[in-house]
């Protein structure tokens, strides 16, 4: 069993690490999105052959630094919450942990330490700073719009896989190996590039009938970006209008078959809006 004392400075840790409503929680937040910027721009920087040779061992200790920091506070993240095991399988939990297990993997592998820019993942509890919680709402809106439509983007990309497969190997028959397209993989390349009007250039069409073809697939690229588009659009405009309906027929329902204490709702024990007052969320 725990202690006073124990459970007192777990609660201080918590609402320090956690909360970002008081000023020492909005502080550690502060210092620690600083501490993660600082920790990329690191190892960005060890990457650097010419400033590597000169500040190779500042980077290295600082490298070390910041490494020590996150696993100090991630150890403490778990000391300090009611369920470990559940934090450490949480996103964020995951991401602490990716966040100093390539240093330490750096000395048996050397190089994986690059992989430590995974910490600017962390950075996204800077929304947690400007209050942006209130957009979790628009977030589950549109998750709910792309589950809806994956059946149809599922469809849609392997109608383009196709596509890219027949233009690519139409191509490698058409231009043939003397003009770059060596095989029919290399020809489906050049067509995923020139479908997507990325265009690298590193491979081109030379005959008139090539050049014809790769004009096609060009209008075909501006045509077909527009499906996914258009697909998500319509879900998310239908799983706005659907929670908007809900919200209605909800706060209705309730107006009228309302039997539990004056003033709260009798489905979900929520206080009912008044007259002029905006409703609460749900």
């Amino acid at each position: 069993m725990m202690t006073g004392a124990e459970k007192g400075w777990r609660q201080k840790a918590y609402e320090v690490i956690f909360e970002a409503d008081t000023p020492a929680g909005r502080a550690f937040d502060i210092v620690l999105i600083i501490s993660i910027v600082a920790s990329v721009l690191v190892v960005m920087l060890d990457s650097i052959e010419a400033v590597s040779q000169r500040h190779g061992r500042a980077l290295f200790a600082a490298e070390w630094f910041f490494t020590a920091l996150f696993t100090a506070e991630y150890a403490l993240r778990l000391a300090c919450v009611r369920a470990p095991l559940k934090y450490a399988r949480s996103f964020f939990g995951v991401v602490d942990l990716l966040a100093v297990l390539p240093t330490y993997a750096s000395l048996l592998l050397p190089g994986s330490q690059y992989l430590l820019v995974i910490r600017i993942i962390r950075v996204l509890r800077v929304f947690r700073i400007l209050k942006f919680a209130h957009h979790i709402r628009e977030a589950r809106i549109l998750m709910h719009a792309l589950y809806q439509a994956r059946r149809k983007i599922t469809v849609f990309l392997m109608a383009v896989l196709t596509l890219v497969v027949i233009l690519g190997s139409m191509m490698y028959l058409v231009e043939g190996g003397e003009h770059g397209f060596t095989s029919i993989p290399e020809s489906i390349y050049w067509a995923i590039v020139t479908l997507t009007t990325v265009g690298y250039g590193d491979i081109s069409p030379r005959t008139p009938l090539g050049q014809a073809l790769a004009s096609v697939i060009m209008i075909i690229g501006y045509s077909i970006i527009a499906v996914p588009t258009g697909i998500v659009t319509v879900e998310i405009a239908e799983a706005a209008r659907k929670k908007a309906a809900g919200r209605e027929a909800h706060g209705a329902e309730a107006v009228e078959n309302n039997t539990a204490e004056p003033g709260l709702c009798s489905h979900c024990g929520q206080p009912l809006p008044r007259k002029g007052q905006a409703r609460p969320p749900s």
